[in-house]
């Protein structure tokens, strides 16, 4: 367990920020207990002090995991953020989408946002920007890009991806062993 190294610390905040903006202070500055971001085989956890103190008895082969995993660094040096932190995301999310019931399955299989499933849209939400995708009853299911902004999604075909999948809930079940 390491703290992220100066590069490591960049390409994660970009992706983080992608997703909630200048809410991560809120992450960073808790007030019920400091929380700090650490890395065990090349995946972050966000981990409460108090518990990363403990977390050091322990050797680098005994330790799984600790805290919650937000993703993980590829062999190629970039940052792929995991649906384990949706909760944090989707609390402190700038742009959202909330799709219809009828799409609400399709995604949760891992299939793009068509625009005919949209429900509501983020007003002003630019293109390829990070998005939480909500139910219509305001429970979220899992994150995305926009494939076009608000403007462009109003003018879209029925047919038109407006949403492309990046996480989902459905993951817990599809990728069971690769998310520890």
């Amino acid at each position: 367990m390491r703290p992220l190294q100066d590069e490591e610390t960049r390409i994660f905040f970009e992706k983080l920020a992608k997703y909630i903006g200048r809410n991560i202070k809120f992450l960073l500055e808790r007030e019920d207990e400091p929380h700090v971001f650490r890395v065990v085989k090349n995946r972050v956890y966000y981990v409460p002090e108090r518990i990363m103190k403990l977390a050091c008895n322990f050797s680098k082969k005994q330790l799984i995991g600790i805290g919650v995993c937000f993703g993980k660094f590829t062999k190629s040096g970039k940052f792929r953020l995991q649906v384990t932190c949706l909760d944090y995301i989707a609390k402190y999310a700038v742009y959202k989408i909330w799709v219809k019931p009828s799409a609400e399955l399709s995604f949760l299989y891992g299939n793009h946002i068509l625009k005919a499933g949209i429900g509501r849209l983020t007003e002003n939400t630019p293109q390829y920007q990070g998005v939480v995708v909500y139910s219509m009853s305001d429970i979220p299911l899992g994150f995305g890009t926009t494939a076009k902004s608000t403007a462009d999604c109003r003018r879209l075909e029925p047919g038109d991806i407006a949403c492309f999948h990046q996480a989902d809930l459905g993951e817990y079940l599809r990728e069971e062993e690769s998310l520890i």
